[in-house]
């Protein structure tokens, strides 16, 4: 079993925040996609909000385009309770041939893109002044410097936008990647940090749930100890609940699964107070290709319809599952 190697792993308490539920939240519905400028609605976003609050306190979001506003605006003005990690979504800077769904760019896109970053940057730090009571928290990208992203940002680079950051607001900065990089790659970029961020995803490593949990042990650790003075969260773990096949086998897929990783991940994150934000409140179907069954729309804990699956089904007993929905629609159906 793989541990820490001793009790001088920073915690979140060192930044002064309490440990509590945490989720990541992406609000798009059918027929929504931010590539094409259809975001929710503020009704919408309410709905999903008021949902939410009844189980979780921390919430992340990834941009700061209208998606974001709206999230924000909805917490100021209807009350709730969270506190937001603010992200920036960066576009890739550099070219990168490891991608395997392709990443080569023209110079001409690569300084369109640093140009929309800057401007990313600055909307974060407006945003972050605007809203200071609920942002508590900023990242500065999300899986832009891992080997296989297709929006890969020079180390420097993201050093340069950290310090932009830090000489205008007050919240502490982060930076949200996968834990290979950390232990290698990013040393330089953590000195910048208040604190790590780490993703980590065993089903797309090909693992099961006999080790599953292990095996998120392991990545955390391996970041924390190489940092021991420095405050490491989880800010991306899960389970899909469907494949295809692309990449996650999908006899490995479904909503057991999920519910039973769940379960094991809040177990020892709650005992750790290792501050952990699941992957993902809703389904998302404008991810990925457009097969249905694209492991990148499955991750919710509710379908897109707003239901809870299988792992919600005791913290929301009295709302309408989505296999109950069929089955009455169905039953409709026949007596018709």
């Amino acid at each position: 079993m793989f541990k820490k190697h001793s009790d001088k792993v920073a915690t979140i308490s060192s930044m002064n925040l309490s440990h509590a539920n945490a989720i990541c939240y992406s609000g798009y519905r059918d027929g929504q996609n931010p590539r094409e400028g259809i975001y929710p609605t503020y009704d919408e976003v309410k709905e999903d909000l008021l949902i939410l609050a009844s189980n979780w306190n921390y919430l992340r979001i990834y941009d700061c385009g209208p998606h974001a506003e709206i999230v924000l605006d909805v917490i100021r003005i209807e009350a709730l309770h969270f506190k937001v990690m603010l992200g920036v979504d960066m576009a890739a800077e550099m070219s990168n041939p490891h991608c395997p769904w392709g990443a080569e760019f023209s110079e001409e896109t690569l300084s369109a893109n640093r140009q929309n970053n800057c401007n990313e940057i600055h909307k974060m730090i407006e945003l972050s002044l605007k809203y200071d009571d609920i942002v508590f928290s900023v990242s500065v990208g999300n899986e832009a410097s891992v080997e296989w992203t297709d929006h890969m940002v020079p180390v420097d680079r993201l050093v340069n936008y950290v310090r932009q950051i830090k000489k205008e607001i007050k919240q502490p900065v982060t930076f949200c990647e996968n834990y290979v990089p950390w232990t290698y790659k990013l040393e330089p970029l953590v000195a910048e940090l208040d604190f790590i961020s780490i993703h980590t995803y065993p089903a797309w490593e090909f693992r099961t749930m006999e080790d599953a949990l292990e095996y998120t042990k392991q990545n955390y650790y391996s970041v924390a100890n190489h940092y021991p003075d420095k405050p490491v969260i989880i800010t991306e773990a899960g389970w899909t609940t469907a494949s295809n096949g692309r990449g996650i086998e999908p006899w490995n897929a479904n909503e057991d699964l999920q519910a039973h990783y769940y379960e094991e991940l809040l177990a020892w994150t709650t005992q750790e107070k290792i501050l952990t934000f699941v992957f993902e409140a809703f389904d998302e179907p404008w991810k990925g290709s457009s097969d249905p069954l694209e492991p990148e729309k499955h991750w919710g804990l509710f379908y897109v319809d707003r239901t809870p699956k299988l792992v919600m089904k005791d913290i929301f007993p009295r709302k309408t599952t989505h296999a109950d929905t069929i089955v009455n629609i169905n039953t409709q159906d026949e007596v018709a």
